[in-house]
């Protein structure tokens, strides 16, 4: 295991805009020269998503010694996303030129600005070839650039939970939470003390949250039930996530990544999605999930009849777009063919 983070040197993003001196943040497992699996978070997610024992991260189910993302079959790397909050250059990091956080003046970045920075990132740790890129929702944008900006990088592709472009519902509900930040007197124009004193950050967080489940497991859950204290049990797991969140991620982060995701278009300067879907090199496998409001499945669907190398799956769950990140006795053996390193097996 690896925790550690690389230098990149300046990075010029698609606004123009030079970043200094930027850093990533990365967690690493595997054998140092076995095939390698990019592994690509979602919004406010981290690097850590094996983690330990003592920690388990975000993807624990799915990767690790024996799992269906074999840690001793494969080297599995994560990188804290170009603009997040967890050890990468982002917001709060410090801008070498002013001495001071870059807060609200951090630069407009782009879902291909982040890749290209994770390309450089790999560089420099000696890697120049991925077997597979694997991500859901944010993370699936940046697997879908990731097979058209780097197509001869990898033999698989597996976005998860993604269109080729964000959709007007999306964009909605992102609007909501970056209304809900800015409008509040706490964020001072980015300027905050701490992030967790930004109610509207809390309210951004509960606006989400209702797009990533689907009703029926709302039902299932909470079924109209109350606390002690007389709130209906969802009223306090909204609250308890809104706040938890604000206790762990920065705001400037968050609206960063919101308005990235709001610009994510495989078409942008390539012609359209179905010219830029036969780009695709890579052989790409679409997992959707029913009840998915924010990633329809008939839309994951219908764009990837138009990449030639394909497999599209339809995942059954209550989870809704939420899907990708449980249930993975689900829809994890799904990958297993399809990222099996036979050579690799071999050898060792």
């Amino acid at each position: 295991m690896v925790i550690g983070s690389v230098g990149i040197g300046n990075f010029q993003t698609e606004s123009g805009e030079l970043l200094e001196q930027v850093e990533l943040s990365y967690e690493s497992f595997g054998p140092s020269d076995a095939p390698v699996i990019l592994i690509c978070h979602a919004l406010t997610g981290n690097q850590y998503a094996t983690g330990t024992p003592e920690k388990p991260g975000w993807w624990s189910g799915l990767i690790g010694a024996g799992k269906i993302i074999d840690t001793n079959v494969f080297q599995v790397i994560t990188w804290n996303v170009l603009g997040g909050c967890s050890g990468s250059t982002g917001p709060s990091t410090i801008n070498p030129t002013t001495g001071e956080s870059y807060r609200a003046s951090f630069p407009t970045i782009t879902i291909r600005d982040m890749v290209h920075a994770e390309k450089q990132g790999l560089l420099a740790l000696g890697i120049d070839r991925l077997h597979a890129v694997i991500g859901g929702s944010l993370g699936g944008m940046r697997v879908l650039e990731w097979g058209l900006l780097y197509p001869k990088d990898m033999d698989v592709l597996v976005p998860l939970a993604v269109t080729p472009y964000l959709s007007d519902t999306g964009i909605a509900f992102n609007y909501i939470g970056i209304h809900a930040i800015e409008t509040d007197a706490n964020y001072c124009n980015g300027n905050y003390m701490c992030s967790s004193h930004i109610k509207g950050f809390e309210t951004a967080r509960m606006a989400g949250l209702v797009t990533y489940r689907s009703e029926q497991l709302h039902k299932d859950r909470f079924a109209r039930k109350t606390t002690s204290t007389g709130l209906f049990e969802i009223e306090s797991y909204m609250k308890y996530q809104g706040t938890k969140l604000t206790n762990r991620f920065d705001a400037n982060s968050y609206l960063t990544l919101l308005r990235a995701m709001n610009t994510h278009d495989i078409g942008r300067d390539r012609g359209g999605i179905e010219q830029a879907a036969k780009k695709y090199e890579a052989k790409v496998i679409a997992i959707a999930f029913t009840h998915d409001l924010l990633y329809p499945p008939e839309d994951v669907h219908s764009f990837t009849k138009l990449i030639p190398n394909r497999q599209f799956y339809l995942v059954n769950t209550k989870f809704g777009h939420d899907g990708f990140l449980a249930e993975f006795d689900n829809w994890g053996a799904l990958l297993t063919d399809h990222l099996r390193a036979k050579e690799w097996q071999n050898i060792k």
